[in-house]
């Protein structure tokens, strides 16, 4: 088989500068689909090619199935990467790529449309043995909410069925909430996502949030990456992650592993993909929450403590090629730690501060990593997601990773925007994190009055 031959990069920022590396490192040619306002990226300038596909909003640019697979064909190319968010687990994209006779790398679309259905891939893990959150079908009226919550048993969660990114999500913790959070819920639901479905579960409250690092082949092969710990969060969006999962028992993380392998077997599923799992501590004992059909934001923690190239794996597999690596080639060394660098204020309620970057001048090191798009003098624009940077460090141990972590954020200075550097500081800091002694809710129960108390006059 014979690797694919010139790629479209779907999508932005770091990601789609990771992409091209990955390609150009394989041999294979690059075309970034960009908006106006994105011609002067840093993916940009790297890529053999760049095509415009609109205007700044999204939605008439990289949310436009149609014009994204018309900017593949119109280009020659043969293969097209969807990097995260966007259009990445787009059902309609991929049945384009599909019909047009262009690679989408990723799963296909039937594979896409069931994990992509949090209900259906509910059940998918419930008939391949993997445990799931105890929780409900569809939810219709608050009233029928109610009903059901009763056997649940409070808090629940109501979620958006069509969802993911943290969009759609409230908890109820008694009767009196439950109708003003079904509100909410499906009120949010229908704005991001189009429609306002909601599920619900029970909601652990001592819980992690760890996901295991999957992938499947056309030759029947199934391997696991190893685990990622993700619980510390804001609104459910992910601000740092770290691997491994280090407050995992030896034989939960054992089963874990096995329970998200029967899972890519079950559904045959083919290419890169995340089984996520809640952990609750308390009983050391895990529940299924969805699958991610895509490359994740944090997937560089899983490369540096592994050695696999995820996005090269990605494009090999989609040229019709087996995993190049065994499970038993797999080891895990060291810890890793990426911090989501944005250009936002924490102080003001983590409002985005889009403008021009007067000096980047970021941390360098054998053990520190930096995937972004920015450069001095690039301009922020006001209209996606406000991350600029992933910053990862590399070390022997957990401790040794956080105190690098400590002296990379320290190294790293950016001016004309403002960032969430010093907030990533004060985490590291805290004595809680550095002891590992978090949990889902932590960043907002603990570390948040702590910090906006500790920035007082």
């Amino acid at each position: 088989m014979a690797l694919l031959k010139r790629v479209l990069i779907a999508n932005r920022g770091e990601i789609a500068v990771r992409v091209i590396d990955a390609c150009k490192a394989l041999g294979i040619e690059t075309v970034l689909a960009v908006s106006h306002v994105d011609r002067e990226t840093l993916g940009a300038k790297r890529a053999d090619r760049v095509v415009c596909i609109g205007p700044a909003p999204a939605a008439a640019s990289y949310l436009n199935p149609a014009l994204v697979c018309q900017a593949a064909l119109s280009t020659g190319c043969d293969g097209l990467h969807p990097g995260y968010g966007f259009l990445s687990e787009r059902f309609e994209l991929a049945k384009l790529c599909e019909d047009n006779n262009v690679k989408f790398i990723g799963p296909g679309a039937e594979a896409i449309r069931r994990v992509g259905d949090k209900l259906e891939a509910r059940a998918a893990a419930e008939a391949a043995g993997v445990p799931i959150v105890p929780g409900s079908n569809l939810v219709h009226t608050a009233k029928e909410a109610a009903s059901i919550a009763k056997g649940i048993g409070y808090p629940v969660m109501l979620k958006a069925a069509a969802g993911g990114g943290g969009r759609g999500v409230f908890v109820a913790h008694d009767a009196s909430d439950i109708e003003a959070s079904f509100e909410r819920a499906s009120r949010e639901a229908l704005a991001a996502f189009g429609d306002g479905s909601l599920y619900m579960e029970r909601f652990i409250g001592n819980a992690r949030h760890i996901e295991v690092q999957v992938f499947g082949d056309n030759f029947g092969n199934a391997l696991h990456l190893g685990e990622r710990d993700c619980s510390i969060q804001r609104r459910y969006q992910k601000v740092v992650e770290e691997g491994p999962g280090y407050v995992l028992p030896e034989a939960v993380r054992t089963r874990l592993h096995a329970s998200a392998l029967n899972l890519v077997r079950y559904l045959g599923y083919v290419n890169a993909g995340t089984v996520e799992y809640l952990y609750d501590a308390d009983r050391e004992d895990f529940f299924f929450i969805e699958m991610n059909a895509r490359v994740q934001v944090e997937h560089p923690v899983t490369e540096l403590i592994t050695g696999v190239d995820i996005v090269q794996e990605q494009l090999r597999i989609s040229s019709g090629m087996p995993i190049s690596v065994r499970q038993s080639d797999v080891r895990i060394s060291g810890h890793a730690i990426e911090c989501r660098i944005n250009a936002e204020q924490p102080r003001d309620g983590f409002m985005p501060r889009p403008g021009r970057i007067t000096r980047w001048s970021p941390p360098y090191g054998p053990n520190v990593r930096l995937d972004t798009h920015c450069y001095t003098g690039y301009l922020v624009p006001p209209y996606y997601d406000s991350m600029i940077a992933k910053l990862l460090v590399h070390a022997p141990d957990r401790a040794s990773a956080v105190e690098a972590m400590r002296l990379a954020l320290d190294a790293f200075e950016i001016e004309g925007i403002e960032t969430n550097i010093e907030f990533h500081r004060f985490v590291m800091r805290h004595e809680d994190y550095a002891a590992g002694k978090v949990n889902t809710r932590w960043l907002e129960t603990t570390l948040l009055p702590a910090y906006q108390k500790n920035c007082s006059p």
